[in-house]
Order: structure tokens, then sequence, then C-alpha cells
């Protein structure tokens, strides 16, 4: 021990002077605050003091600043003056004072302290708090599918609605094929097409088959499958969709349940969906005279739809998707045998004329239970009776979930 006199006490830092001078306010190094009235002395706000003694006989004396460390933090700056800068830091700000000797702009992210302000730039970006998810090339490519590999798909394999089909052709798969033809005459490119009728009609496999007749790259977007959590990554992956999209010859982006991402924008939307409806309408306004990209949407409400989408130059052409009439169910019955293995002639006129209001997708779901028939009675071959009961649990089905009443006496 030496002779000087040792001093003890409590580190506290000076936060606030009254108006009047007289009353100092303080924090302790242990996050404790507190305050006391100076008589004769000229604290301000900064200063590090050392207090001793209690009572009456309490003391402070001003010491080193050095003997208060300043914390270091790191944060985001958000707002610079000649006297002060702002900082996110944790989820607050927090104001220091700005320094001459340092270099840093707005949105930086920097190591900072309450007393020496900004110490250095630790980089020219603003730091993610959260670490998102990276939206590669590898994300976008999950929902691509070449042309090509769809190949095998043919308007051959659509049973029935002719008119709809000729009229699909017509609107996408001639503009993507004789692009440059179309450009030269000067027509205006048609950039969006909307599906429309009930569920199960054909919408998505359309589109497939145009897609592989016209050797596009075809992108499927079902609706919620675009939603992130993370702020701000659907519209990323909209538009990392749509970059790729234009690097190819030709491409068909194919929205899925379009309502369920591009409904009406109103006080009630979620912001989520406001976002990423304004950016489709970014995207598709995007286009120029050299892109072969033409957006195909899908819905069964397409009153649900923001009005926006329906404007010239987005999905301004529409094609009603009907339930097939019986003519047309009597093609998609055929049609979507000579892939089975099947004991003709099978009854299809008469399964046909049942199945009035039934879907493509209905009538496909009967050669689903009439091969699990066949395979029940170790047939390798569908034969009349196995089609017969396909089409009753399909009927069956329909009743109980409402697609039509059911009939006096049968299975509930």
């Amino acid at each position: 021990m030496t002779d000087a006199t040792m001093n003890i006490g409590m580190l506290a830092r000076v936060t606030g002077v009254s108006a009047d001078g007289h009353r100092v306010y303080f924090d302790l190094r242990n996050g404790k605050s507190g305050w006391f009235d100076q008589d004769g002395d000229d604290f301000s706000t900064g200063d590090v003091i050392l207090l001793s003694g209690e009572g009456p006989g309490q003391r402070a004396d001003r010491v080193d600043a050095d003997a208060w460390p300043d914390d270091l933090w790191v944060g985001v700056v958000r707002i610079k003056l000649d006297d002060v800068t702002v900082i996110e830091a944790s989820g607050r700000h927090r104001m220091v004072p700005t320094r001459a000797d340092v270099a840093y702009e707005v949105g930086n992210t920097v190591e900072a302290g309450e007393v020496q302000g900004v110490v250095r730039v630790l980089s020219n970006e603003p730091i993610k708090y959260i670490d998102l998810p990276a939206i590669d090339e590898e994300v976008v490519n999950r929902f691509r599918t070449e042309g090509s590999a769809d190949g095998q798909l043919t308007f051959d394999d659509f049973g029935g609605l002719s008119s709809v089909v000729e009229r699909a052709r017509e609107l996408i798969e001639l503009p993507l094929q004789r692009h440059e033809e179309l450009a030269t005459i000067g027509a205006r490119a048609i950039k969006g097409v909307l599906f429309t009728g009930p569920p199960g009609t054909g919408k998505t496999m359309l589109a497939r088959i145009i897609a592989a007749q016209a050797d596009a790259a075809f992108f499927e977007i079902s609706g919620p499958e675009i939603f992130s959590k993370w702020y701000g990554q659907s519209e990323e992956l909209l538009r990392r969709i749509f970059d790729a999209a234009a690097k190819d010859e030709r491409a068909i982006i194919f929205f899925d349940e379009i309502d369920s991402v591009a409904a009406h924008r109103d006080d009630d939307a979620h912001e989520a969906s406001r976002r990423v409806v304004a950016q489709l309408l970014t995207l598709m306004d995007g286009f120029d005279s050299t892109s072969n990209v033409v957006v195909i949407a899908a819905t069964n409400r397409p009153q649900d739809l923001d009005v926006a989408l329906r404007r010239p130059g987005r999905l301004d052409w529409e094609i009603q998707f009907p339930l097939p009439g019986v003519e047309d169910r009597l093609d998609i019955l055929i049609k979507t045998a000579r892939k089975l293995q099947t004991l003709d002639p099978l009854p299809h006129k008469f399964v046909a004329a049942k199945t009035d209001g039934w879907s493509s997708a209905e009538l496909a779901a009967i050669w689903t239970e009439a091969s699990l028939l066949a395979v029940a009675d170790d047939r390798s071959a569908i034969f009349v009776e196995d089609y017969l009961g396909g089409f009753e649990r399909v009927e069956r089905q329909r009743e109980r979930i409402g697609n039509r009443p059911a009939k006096a006496g049968s299975a509930a």
C-alpha cells in the first residue's frame, strides 16, 4: 500500500442536469440510477464521477473519463447530423455524438459507443438481424419444368372442350412459337391469360400441354407456395422467377389458385398480400417487346381477383373452362382409358350419360377406383364390372361431399 490517499466509492456517469443546474442525475455501472443536489460544483452530462460517503457527508468527485469504459455495440446508422447520429441497435434507436474523424454514412453497419460515437464501419450494407434463407437458383428451379420434360403430353391427351383448347392454342401457343412474326406486324404482345372455371376442369393440365408442345420452360406456382414468413422474401422470389423465365427462349409462368395470391387489396387485406399483388403488377408491366413470356393464371373465383390484374396488358384475356357436356365426357373417358389395360368393349356412353355435372378430374377418378377393384380380384386388366364399380364409388363420394343431393336410400 502506498502513502497516497485511497478513495473508495461507486463510479457513476452523469446522464442529465436540471434546468437550474442544481440537481444532477446519474447512472451506476449496475444499471441503477439516482440523483443528488450539487452545491458549488459544475457537473455536466457525460461526466464520470466517484460517489463516496453517505448521508450529508456524501461526496461526488469528477474523475477521468477512462475510469468508465465505453461499452461498444453494433448497429445500423439511420440518421447522421452534424452534432448527433442516430443508430438502430437491438431493436431500439440510440443517439451518439457525430465524429468527424470516422467516415460513415446512413445505412452502414457500425461499431459504436454512447460516449465515443462511431468507432469504425463494419460493413457498407445494413446488418440483417434475422438470417433469412437464401433465394438462389436452386430454389427457383423447384418451380421450373422444361417443356421437353412433359414432351409426352399432347393435345390428344386432353379430352373434350375442343373450343377451349383451340382458343388457348391461339392465345398462348401461337404467340410463343411465332413471337418474331407478331412483333414484325407490330401486334401488342399477349402477356397474361386467365383460366377460369370449376375445380378439376383441366386448367392446369392444358397449361402443361401448351408448354410441352411449344417447347417452353414451365414455371408452376401454387398460390400458398409463394408466401414466406420473412418480410420481403415473397416479392424477391417472384422477381427471381420472372428473371429466370425472361432468360429462356420462351416460357410460361403458371399461377394456380391465383385468387389466394392476388385477392382484392382493401383495408382488411394482409400487408404481405398487398405487397405481393403490387410486385406481381410491377413484374407484368415490366415485360418488354423482346420478352417471350406468357403468364397464365387459374382460378375458380375470378370475382375475388384484384381489379388491377384485369387491366390491359395484364390478365386481360380470359378463357372459361365449363363442366364437360355429354360428348365431352365421352371423349374424356375414351382418352383417359387409352393408357390403361382394359377388356373391351366398355360402356363409355352409358357412364357419360350418367355423369352430368361431373368434372374431368372426377371422371378420371373412376379409373383409379376401377383399377383398385381389378387388382383386389387378382385381375391384370379392368373389366366392365370394375368400370361400373368405380363409377358407383365416385358417385357415392360426390354425394357425401355435397356435389349433388344424395339419392333416396343411398349410402351416407
